[in-house]
This record gives structure tokens, C-alpha cells and sequence, in this order.
């Protein structure tokens, strides 16, 4: 096997299955368009990982962002109980058209809880912590484009603009056909990271985005990255919109850092054994970065050295060892 063949096998074990992935974009859609029929409803779209095509198997739960009509909601942008009380329309609105005793549009959803920035609906049961649900973060477009979105812990109104992100992910992978699977690839080679604590998925993301080159193939792509990022991980890794800070702040930068540079390490030797020739090594190589889901031949068998002689002709008579009596306390 070759080393893109592996590459392609090893997508596969990393990506959703299409039909999941129809499937949640049909319950985001569903979402879409029942709250696109509300009248103080301006606008609504997509975002998160589904939206930019980064999303990670499986996908649990998809986010939906409703524009509304900043002049029927006079009151909503400001400090205080707006933020709250933006988050509780939205659930009426849910349970009104999708809610699953009587919705308008759809008996979808169990149970709407509103969450600090968004409505998080079930639609299974919400009990099931493997359960599908759909994020529904309320929102007022500013005049620059970005958002008001409510932050219900601390009453207030914050920026945030996830169309950017978008916009910034179809440019990369409008320049490197790889970037968009590779990126889901970070995704998961990120779980098994010994660091404190967890990392999560948008920080590999906007590493990507700042570190993974713009052509090449997949090893040398992943090769660059591990190194560039591992160069500059402890400088932050922030909001590209530059309006929300530091992504992670309790990440753990520094066994981040360590993990980034062993595996720089080992992609520049699997690109170097792949160079020579040295096709089965450089595998083996990938799948020590990557896990065991990458596939790689096994290592050979070491030849056993220091073996004794064969014992031909008529062996010799052995004598049986005395035995002698021992007390059996």
C-alpha cells in the first residue's frame, strides 16, 4: 500500500458516513426553515463545523443562528434581562413550530432548554447523552456584519461573527483541495494528546488555518503543520474575527507544544523514508502519529540470535536429579 492509499483508507475511519451527514443537514435545514417563516426573523444560516465541512464523526449536534429584526426587539442588545429574555423567545418560537406535541412545521423536538448563548433543542430523548440536538443562538446583525449574540451568565450582549470563519475555511480549501479532511484528521488525532485537561476542536481548527500549507500532498501538508505550529501554539491561539480573544484560555499550551513538535519529529522521518523508498517505514511512522486506525504493516520479526545448536546423533544419557526429602511446613 502506498501512502496516499493509506491516507485515503485512513479518511475513511475519520469521517462521517454520508447518509449522517445528509441526515443532520436536513434537521438543521428543518430548523432553517421554520424559523425563516417567523415575521421578526431577518435572516438565518448555518454555523459550526457541519456549516464549514469540518465537522468530526459522530455528529451529535448541529448550530443554527437567528438574525431577528433589531426594530421588533427594541429592548434586545442592551446590559441586563434582554439576554435572557432574547434566549426565552427563541425556545417559545422552537417549541411553537417544531415542538413535538403540536408544532407547526414539524414534531421534532422534545425538550428546548436555554443554554448562555443558545437554545439547545433535543431531538431525541434528552435523556440520551448520545442524543441529536440543534444549538439555536439568537442574534442582531450589526452595521459592520458582525453579530449581537446574548451571553445569559453575565446579562450582556457580546460580538461574535462565525460567517468569518466560514469564509476563511472555503478560501483554504478553495486553494488545497486537502485542507477540509485534514483538518477533520487534527480533530481527531487531538484526543489522544496527553495533556491537562481537553482541547477543543476549534483550537486544531484555526491552527490549521493558520499553520497548513496550500499545496502539496498530505504527508508533507501535515509535516509543515506539526512544525509550523509547534513553533507558534504558545503564542495563542485566538479568534480569527479578533473579537471574542483567546479560544481555549485553560488549554494546555505547553503539553500541546510537546505533542506538536514529537510529532514534527516524526513526520519529517516519515517523509524522509518515503523519499528513500522506505515505503513500509514511513507507515509505520504515520500510524505511531495518527493511531491505529491509520494503516501501516506490521513490524518484521526480529531474528533470534545466541539460539543453541541443533543436537544431532544419539543424545547423551541424562542422569535423573537425586531428590531429596524437604519439610512441608
Amino acid at each position: 500500500m502506498g501512502i496516499d492509499e493509506a491516507f485515503d483508507d485512513f479518511q475513511k475511519s475519520v469521517n462521517e458516513d454520508i447518509g449522517q451527514t445528509r441526515l443532520a443537514r436536513d434537521r438543521r435545514d428543518l430548523f432553517k426553515k421554520a424559523l425563516g417563516s417567523e415575521p421578526d426573523v431577518a435572516e438565518v444560516f448555518g454555523s459550526g463545523s457541519l456549516s464549514r465541512s469540518t465537522q468530526l464523526k459522530p455528529i451529535h449536534d448541529v448550530d443554527v443562528v437567528v438574525v431577528y429584526d433589531a426594530v421588533q426587539h427594541p429592548g434586545w442588545g442592551t446590559p441586563g434581562l434582554s439576554a435572557e429574555q432574547a434566549l426565552d423567545h427563541t425556545r417559545g418560537q422552537v417549541n411553537r413550530l417544531l415542538g413535538k406535541t403540536n408544532g407547526s412545521h414539524g414534531r421534532e423536538v422534545w425538550r428546548a432548554l436555554p443554554r448562555n448563548h443558545a437554545v439547545k433543542c433535543f431531538l431525541d430523548d434528552s435523556d440520551d447523552d448520545s442524543g441529536f440536538t440543534v444549538d439555536v443562538m439568537p442574534a442582531l446583525r450589526q452595521a459592520d456584519g458582525t453579530l449581537l449574540i446574548p451571553e445569559k451568565l453575565t446579562q450582556m450582549w457580546v460580538p461574535a461573527h462565525p460567517e468569518h470563519l466560514i469564509n476563511l475555511v472555503a478560501a483554504h480549501q478553495g486553494e488545497w483541495e486537502h485542507f477540509r479532511p485534514l483538518v477533520r484528521v487534527l480533530k481527531q488525532w487531538r484526543h489522544d494528546v496527553p495533556v491537562t485537561g481537553r482541547i477543543k476542536s476549534l483550537v486544531m481548527e484555526v491552527l490549521a488555518l493558520d499553520c497548513m500549507p496550500t499545496s502539496g500532498n498530505r504527508a508533507s501538508g501535515l509535516r509543515s503543520f506539526f512544525t509550523a505550529a509547534a513553533a507558534r501554539v504558545n503564542e495563542g491561539v485566538r479568534d480569527p474575527a479578533e473579537l471574542c480573544g483567546e479560544i481555549q484560555p485553560d488549554l494546555d499550551y505547553d503539553g500541546l507544544q510537546a505533542a506538536l513538535a514529537e510529532a514534527a519529529e516524526l513526520a519529517d522521518r516519515a517523509c524522509a523514508a518515503a523519499a528513500a523508498g522506505a515505503t513500509d517505514d514511513a507507515l509505520r511512522l504515520w500510524q505511531e502519529i495518527l493511531g491505529d486506525s491509520f494503516p501501516a504493516p506490521a513490524k518484521p520479526a526480529r531474528p533470534i540470535t545466541g539460539a543453541p545448536a541443533l543436537i544431532t546423533g544419539t543424545p547423551a544419557l541424562i542422569t535423573p536429579r537425586p531428590i531429596k526429602d524437604a519439610p512441608q511446613g
